[in-house]
């Protein structure tokens, strides 16, 4: 089994401050030869530097907005007891450490350690997610955190015999149509080779598929609920030839089909999730494979798998993070290593951030690390969030003033949007509509049919789907003028 994670990371298992540090002297020695960065359209900012006592490495968690407007996140390291944070952070820039980790004391970290994956806000405001260890048997947990930093822990993995519940969810959760979320374990599982569960928002977990290496192992990502109901996801290793990893789809139910093994020519090592896009097809990126580098892939529900892009090191390299699909339709995604700029810090990171379209035209919008001791960030291994003001957010594992990681807002012109949880619902399901200056909004209506509304604050509606609603877009009219979500809300 490969084991590039673990050799790519050796920045975060060493003293993150030397690392960073050695990273950082690297590219102002580079800098000193060469400072040509290209002439781009896009913004780059950076809205904090992780320190250490507020967090440390926010690697592979993306962000997600919040009823307040404000983004939520995870820190792998660092907070009061080094063993990572819940953070919040305004558009602005404005920090809050929420929570941090193992603060309940040794051994074990009973509330959790180091939360990989990131959020999920549910309907009642309420954010979900996992930490990869700690908890009651130390091998990793389940968790509810409310907006003001109240967490609770739903479960502690490991709880049954040879953990054949799991252990080591490093995967974000999915919020399913059902109410319940949905997960992947690293580890455990009844051949050790992770899991697919099911669990409440009371806590009762479910064990839907345990993998055994001929249907993949160790799924670092989470799972994406399609059109159809269904679950898709990637698992990191193995499948049928040898360990490149899989492309696989799974009822609610737990019936597993795998859908593609990579074998290294079309892509290997599928770390980041998948997106299902607006065309039905899902799309995502694999770690190596094809020139080595890595790929952006394209696969149907059926399971036929086209890469759409190979990455040759200059326009980025080894894409840990999914993709998300923004409101231009275009796709928006990371690569954590090459770039314009990997001369300044060699090999091991600076990364890019990157667009490409369905069809697979690829353009690089950002090499990181542009600037001496690399202010902007270095590895940018998580996703891309698009906020409702219409701007990208995301981390970097590295770089910044103390080294240890940024979050930065990337701007590519485009417009501010709604979007609503959950995405489909039955007639007179509640709907809550995100956006930012809804104050006075006079109109709310389900691909053309009126709903009636109530504005909860500038950055929350509540409404109900109306009579007579049919599929398609929500749209809100506000002062400032009509917004329109950013995908379609299913009706069923």
């Amino acid at each position: 089994m490969r084991n590039t994670l673990q050799h790519r990371n050796w920045i975060s298992r060493m003293p993150l401050r030397v690392a960073s540090a050695a990273l950082a002297l690297a590219c102002v020695l580079a800098l000193a030869v060469i400072t040509t960065q290209p002439a781009l359209a896009q913004t780059l900012t950076t809205l904090v530097s992780f320190d250490g006592t507020n967090g440390e490495s926010p690697e592979y968690a993306s962000l997600v907005q919040g009823f307040d407007g404000n983004l939520y996140g995870t820190t792998e390291f660092g907070g009061a007891n080094g063993e990572g944070t819940v953070f919040k952070i305004t558009t602005g820039g404005t920090l809050t450490t929420l929570y941090s980790f193992c603060s309940q004391g040794l051994p074990y970290c009973p509330d959790g350690a180091q939360p990989y994956g990131a959020l999920v806000l549910a309907t009642n405001g309420n954010f979900y997610g996992t930490a990869a260890g700690g908890g009651a048997n130390g091998h990793g947990t389940v968790f509810k955190i409310t907006a003001g930093g109240t967490l609770t822990t739903l479960y502690s993995f490991c709880a049954e015999p040879n953990c054949t519940d799991g252990a080591q969810p490093y995967a974000p959760l999915v919020l399913a149509s059902n109410g319940n979320f949905y997960g992947t374990t690293y580890g455990g599982g009844a051949n050790g080779d992770g899991t697919v569960f099911e669990i409440t928002a009371g806590g009762k977990l479910t064990t839907l598929n345990s993998f055994d290496g001929t249907d993949g192992a160790g799924p670092f990502a989470g799972l994406v609920q399609a059109t159809n109901g269904n679950f898709y996801g990637t698992t990191q290793n193995y499948g049928a030839y040898g360990s490149c990893g899989t492309v696989f789809e799974i009822t609610a139910g737990g019936k597993l089909t795998t859908l593609h093994s990579f074998d290294d020519t079309d892509g290997c090592e599928p770390y980041g999730g998948l997106v299902q896009a607006t065309n039905g097809n899902f799309y995502g990126t694999t770690l190596e494979g094809a020139v080595e580098w890595g790929t952006v892939f394209q696969i149907t529900a059926g399971g036929t798998l086209t890469t759409l892009q190979s990455f040759d090191y200059t326009d980025g390299a080894n894409p840990l993070a999914g993709l998300v699909q923004a409101t231009d339709g275009s796709l928006y995604g990371t690569t954590g290593t090459g770039g314009a700029n990997s001369g300044y810090c060699p090999y091991l990171a600076c990364g890019t951030a990157f667009a490409i379209t369905p069809g697979g035209t690829l353009t690089t919008l950002y090499s990181f690390c542009a600037h001496a001791s690399c202010p902007d960030g270095i590895g940018p291994d998580t996703g891309l969030v698009q906020a409702t003001n219409g701007n990208f957010y995301g981390t970097t594992g590295a770089g910044g003033s103390d080294g240890i990681g940024i979050v930065f807002s990337l701007s590519v012109g485009l417009g501010p949007f709604v979007e609503t949880l959950p995405t489909s619902g039955k007639l007179g399901a509640k709907v809550i509509i995100l956006g930012n200056n809804l104050t006075g909004a006079t109109s709310v209506s389900f691909n053309g049919t009126a709903a009636t509304f109530t504005v909860v604050s500038n950055t929350e509606i509540t409404t109900t789907v109306p009579s007579g609603a049919t599929t398609g877009t929500v749209k809100v009219v506000t002062p400032g003028g009509t917004l329109t979500s950013n995908v379609n809300f299913r009706v069923p």
